[in-house]
């Protein structure tokens, strides 16, 4: 009986029952690892295909014969931090894997495990060795969920069964994979302190590989496994659009094009897959929140993560050290990319996702009455739009700021949260937003009618002068005439009627309104 395939947005990947690509051709050589007897990291950030990979890799190992190869996850461990408690929870994992393994001849795993956790895995993987005919290789996933204490031992002895590998059986071989670093795991057990010392269970891992996304190419050929399967076509500008709004990310790749073909063409393959198709399916995705999203969007309550993403919100590129811990942990959970020296949102799914949920409690503590107001015909009165919320600013800014952790950033979500509750189903907004732009341009799209908005902080004399440059810019790029420069002065001595303020002006061949906030 064959298996309809289709595409998998719940665990890894099984060829048997998944459209797919093989994850090792967006990895480096593990092969080559392994014969080298290199312990190593593999880190993504979630649901770009690590699990996949590993667990494919472990059975071609095993296929090939040369080592017993197995999987082993410690997401049972998950936040236990004392050793005494962690360590037995991974001896268990392993005797675990060693039971799954239908390549394990050999089955007894620390039968008599040492009573001292320090000690207890590390003997138990030396004594396994010992009694096997073939070198042992470990994928150990999940491991950055470990609490300090487990984590700190587990690498630990690790560590000490590694240097003495000549003397003693020991793993040939082994992969710590997660969504972080090596650096992160060293953060994560820092406290502070600028150096564990010369024996440090870190300097034993000599690589540290990732998994790319999907090019442009790959998302074609991952739709056109669907289409040979069932006829249905995606055409060449549908597979650019999800490219676009993915990025390649995996996970959204598969969750966009399961959108069209289970939930919007309720499997009906006879059906023509469209542009349209995208954007309704995005917008769905966007709304619902998938536990992918919901995930991904709770560290945005992490004071580490606001400090890297709030200059991205605002457009700044002051005082974001690329290097820190704080930059390369945002960057490992795959929340925000550096492209080109700047630093932007990982994809324009992620973009959009971030600003709605930092507004999301804005929206709905803002009058019912703003739904559609200010719309008539497909039409916004920009005008009157803006002259609303200025007035709305005035009375309420000091109150709205402080409920917001974002609190530098808060302007720019305050007025995104006032526009989408006003245009929530009867439009979109297009958001660029990036540290080093020094602005934030919204592009408002309303039937056939576009409006071209940037939003900027006054911090120098000549924000204004700059903000005009850069807007009629950007309304070039829109192939607009007319467009509104909203600029926001924090400055605490200035009374509200030198803040408040409405000047229209020709700049570089454009009609730009300066909305004083």
């Amino acid at each position: 009986m064959t298996v309809k395939k289709f595409f998998n947005t719940a665990g890894p990947c099984v060829p048997q029952k998944h459209y797919m690509l093989p994850a090792e051709a967006r990895s480096g050589d593990l092969h080559q690892l392994v014969d080298e007897e290199r312990y190593f990291v593999i880190h993504a950030p979630r649901q770009v295909g690590k699990t996949t990979l590993i667990q494919s890799f472990v059975n071609q190992l095993n296929a090939e014969g040369r080592y017993l190869a197995l999987y082993c996850t410690l997401e049972t461990a998950q936040g236990v931090d004392q050793a005494e408690k962690g360590i037995p929870i991974l001896i268990a994992m392993l005797e675990e894997a060693v039971r799954l393994s239908p390549y394990a001849t050999y089955k007894a795993f620390a039968q008599n495990p040492h009573p001292i956790a320090e000690i207890a895995l590390g003997r138990a993987l030396s004594e396994y060795c010992a009694q096997l005919d073939k070198p042992l290789v470990i994928m150990f996933d999940e491991v950055d969920c470990l609490g300090e204490g487990t984590l700190l031992s587990f690498l630990r002895q690790l560590r000490q069964g590694y240097i003495n590998r000549a003397g003693a059986p020991f793993v040939h071989s082994l992969a710590l994979v997660g969504m972080r670093n090596i650096r992160d795991y060293k953060a994560m057990v820092r406290n502070g302190r600028e150096t564990m010392g010369s024996a440090s269970p870190f300097n034993i891992v000599t690589e540290a590989l990732t998994i790319r996304n999907f090019t442009s190419e790959e998302v074609g050929s991952l739709v056109r496994q669907h289409t040979e399967a069932t006829g249905q076509v995606f055409p060449d500008e549908v597979v650019s659009r999800l490219f676009y709004y993915s990025n390649g990310q995996p996970w959204l790749c598969n969750a966009i094009a399961r959108e069209i073909v289970v939930k919007l063409l309720k499997n009906d393959h006879g059906k023509a897959v469209t542009e349209d198709l995208v954007e309704t399916a995005v917008e769905n995705i966007i709304l619902r929140r998938d536990t992918h999203i919901d995930s991904l969007l709770e560290r945005l309550k992490e004071p580490r993560v606001r400090r890297v993403l709030e200059p991205v919100l605002l457009g700044q590129q002051v005082n974001l050290e690329f290097s820190s811990d704080d930059a390369s942990y945002t960057f490992d959970l795959g929340l925000l990319i550096k492209n080109k020296g700047d630093v932007i949102p990982a994809n324009p799914i992620y973009g959009e996702v971030i600003i709605r949920t930092l507004t999301y409690d804005s929206q709905y503590q803002l009058p019912t009455s703003l739904a559609g107001r200010y719309i008539d015909n497909d039409r916004i009165d920009m005008t009157a739009l803006l002259k609303a919320f200025q007035q709305f600013w005035r009375e309420n800014s000091d109150i709205w700021v402080e409920k917001y952790h974002y609190k530098e950033a808060a302007p720019h979500l305050i007025l995104q949260a006032f526009l989408q509750r006003i245009i929530n189903g009867g439009g979109r907004i297009d958001r660029e937003y990036s540290a080093g732009r020094g602005r934030i341009d919204l592009c408002i799209a309303m039937g056939d009618h576009r409006y071209g908005l940037e939003l900027k902080i006054c911090y120098r004399s000549n924000t204004r002068e700059q903000g005009l440059d850069q807007l009629a810019g950007y309304l070039e790029t829109l192939n607009l005439d007319e467009g509104w420069l909203i600029l926001f002065d924090r400055d605490p001595e200035k009374d509200w009627n030198q803040k408040i303020y409405w000047d229209d002006v020709t700049h570089q061949g454009k009609t730009i309104h300066v909305v004083g906030c």
